[in-house]
């Protein structure tokens, strides 16, 4: 079996209009977010073989508070295919991961990894957790899919074992109109 966890960036701003979007950074409701989904991470005991993550400014700082919260780093290595990459090409990125790793996290951006999880997870009505995704996978969440496959090249049906957004372990993590 393999297990596939997505991370989307935390909650960022629009502060300077001029800025490029990959250079964008968090915002105080995302570092607070992030630091709160590393520690549920350690709360729920997951360990990760291999972290790939794009390597836009708010991943990487999401990424950064996730650790500070986990308690250890998680030995991420940088992705410039990440960034506003669709979903077949974050599925082509994970299909190519080394079988040496059981647990994966990704690290990225949406559309793409909301688009992900509704290709890999069937479509069934009584799956409140797709059901959640579909709704929307907001900055900050972690989905975590399960293969039952031995090689990451066969990744292509998955099974939505859990979903968790900042608002679920924080409800002052919630939702506000403009969450990107």
């Amino acid at each position: 079996m393999k297990r596939l966890t997505l991370l989307r960036h935390a909650k960022s701003g629009y502060g300077d209009r001029d800025q490029r979007d990959f250079d964008r950074v968090l915002n105080a409701r995302g570092e607070r977010a992030a630091i709160a989904i590393g520690r549920h991470l350690r709360a729920r005991g997951d360990r990760f073989d291999r972290v790939v993550a794009s390597d836009a400014a708010r991943v990487a700082q999401t990424v950064a508070l996730v650790e500070r919260g986990y308690g250890q780093p998680l030995g991420t290595v940088w992705e410039r295919r990440i960034y506003l990459a669709s979903a077949t090409q974050l599925l082509e990125l994970i299909q190519a991961q080394a079988d040496d790793a059981a647990t994966l996290m990704l690290a990225g951006h949406n559309p793409g990894l909301e688009d992900l999880v509704l290709t890999l997870v069937p479509d069934d009505p009584a799956d409140t957790l797709r059901a959640a995704v579909y709704d929307k996978l907001p900055t900050g969440s972690l989905a975590t899919l399960e293969f039952e496959i031995d090689h990451w090249r066969d990744a292509r049906t998955a099974r939505l074992a859990a979903f968790t957004r900042p608002r679920d372990i924080d409800p002052e993590l919630g939702p506000d109109p403009d969450d990107d």
